[in-house]
């Protein structure tokens, strides 16, 4: 099932690997590799969400760099705004080439301890393949869907035996990331098919389906805190979690989750996960999301204030308490208060003098959070479908004078150190203001990628 491995034939790198001739225990690793097309200049590298090393690219866009290593693990580097995991052991020499055109796809390693990462991007990218065909799965019964994963799960199973039986060499705790790359994607369908079902369905009610539909729990953990950061790990945790809060008896989601759903899965968090940094990591990711994905200035305090209750990580509270804040600061009918922003030719401008009393969306964003790519593709298709609003982007954090090369210029701004904007932006994520042509504001707290935000601009695209 999963393709055979690809190996690097050539390969130009600047690296000699070094063998170690004594018998003492390594204690590091070697990093590196060539980037095509790189999007920034250097390349980071995290254990979870802490950064264990940043490595600039030198004129050949290689890089390289000694990992302090005192036991193995699974790691994630990022590039520009992506990224992808490796898996590390004392005395490795891993190389990595990729394309950023095609990063994933692109994705090979050479080196000491190669072998091991191929397999997982291979995981990875078959996957991606599986995803698409799984979507139409959903529409079959319950046996039948189950019959499709079971299919999957042997085949996946056997590959895992073999890899195992011919790699004597390999430790535990690679083959149990390794066996959580090919299984753990197939549980996280499992969980998800109610939901989905009930979608294709059109019902108002999820699916009937037998206690041994989810017999793989028994086995399948939901509390290992190391591999909270590896998508098919959190992915099948994520769907567990919700899956538990649906069968409560709450009806299929259409467009929001509602307060009491949202109010009984961090109750449900609370309760499954006991290793406090995954608990704090998915209360803070349900409550900002599910307030994102409302795409709506409108707030439920309760909610809020039971995350604040139920998580013990500061700096996850403080950050929402911004959240809070800002949203409070702007208020939907109220006439928008006016600010400065700078456009790329320095030059200081009212934000009335950029909406023109035009129907505007002004969109809020720092690199942090959302990639350029994805503001060029979304700006192009919001100002095709919605002709009757302007849609100004405004870069709020990281360095100012880098804009989104793909956009026009002349429709850029950046905010300035000393703007009144900057009091409603203070967590500095990302947030859409929707402003009528006489600056009254219609929604105070929109999200750019909600789906629900259509309903808004349809409204405001009919203000004449």
């Amino acid at each position: 099932m999963i393709n055979n491995l690809k190996y690097l034939i050539t390969i130009t790198l600047f690296i000699s690997i070094i063998s170690c001739k004594s018998d003492k225990k390594l204690t590091y690793a070697y990093f590196g590799g060539k980037i095509i097309h790189p999007k920034s200049n250097h390349v980071i590298l995290y254990s979870m969400d802490q950064v264990i090393d940043t490595f600039y690219l030198d004129n050949d866009d290689k890089f390289i760099g000694k990992v302090t290593l005192p036991v193995e693990g699974l790691f994630y580097f990022s590039h520009g705004y992506e990224n992808q995991h490796v898996y590390l052991e004392p005395g490795d020499s891993v190389l990595l080439r990729l394309n950023t055109w095609n990063f994933d796809e692109s994705l090979v390693f050479v080196g000491k301890g190669a072998e091991r990462n191929n397999i997982l991007i291979d995981c990875f990218l078959e996957d991606e393949k599986e995803s698409f065909s799984f979507h139409e799965f959903n529409k079959l019964d319950s046996k039948e869907f189950q019959r499709k994963i079971a299919s999957s799960l042997k085949s996946n199973i056997e590959l895992y035996n073999e890899y195992a039986e011919s790699h004597p060499q390999e430790t535990d705790g690679f083959k149990k990331v390794l066996k959580v790359a090919l299984t753990y994607p197939l549980y996280a369908r499992m969980e998800k098919y109610p939901i989905l079902n009930a979608k294709y369905a059109k019902s108002e009610q999820l699916p009937k389906i037998n206690n041994s539909f989810y017999d793989y729990r028994k086995f399948a953990k939901i509390d290992n805190d190391s591999l909270i950061y590896y998508p098919p790990y959190s992915q099948y945790v994520r769907n567990y979690l919700y899956n538990e809060t649906y069968s409560l008896g709450h009806p299929p989601m259409k467009k929001n989750y509602s307060p009491k759903f949202t109010s009984d899965l961090m109750t449900i968090i609370d309760k499954k996960i006991s290793f406090e940094n995954t608990k704090n990591a998915f209360l803070k990711q349900t409550v900002i999301s599910h307030f994102y994905n409302k795409s709506s200035c409108e707030l439920n305090e309760e909610t809020f204030e039971k995350y604040f209750k139920l998580s013990t990580n500061e700096e996850d509270k403080i950050l929402v308490r911004k959240l809070l804040n800002d949203t409070k600061a702007v208020v939907a009918s109220n006439q928008l208060q006016d600010f400065n922003i700078n456009d790329y030719s320095n030059a200081t401008l009212s934000i009335f003098d950029v909406i023109k009393q035009k129907n505007a969306l002004l969109f809020f964003w720092s690199p942090e959070y959302v990639s350029e790519s994805y503001i060029f593709s979304r700006m192009n298709f919001l100002s095709i479908n919605y002709t009757n609003i302007i849609f100004i982007p405004v870069k709020i954090d990281g360095k100012k004078s880098e804009r989104v090369e793909s956009l026009d210029i002349k429709s850029q701004y950046y905010l300035p150190d000393d703007s009144k904007a900057n009091d409603f932006l203070t967590c500095k994520m990302p947030r859409c203001i929707l402003v009528d042509k006489k600056g009254k504001v219609m929604n105070g707290f929109a999200s750019i990628s909600s789906s629900n935000l259509s309903d808004y601009l349809e409204i405001l695209n009919k203000v004449n």
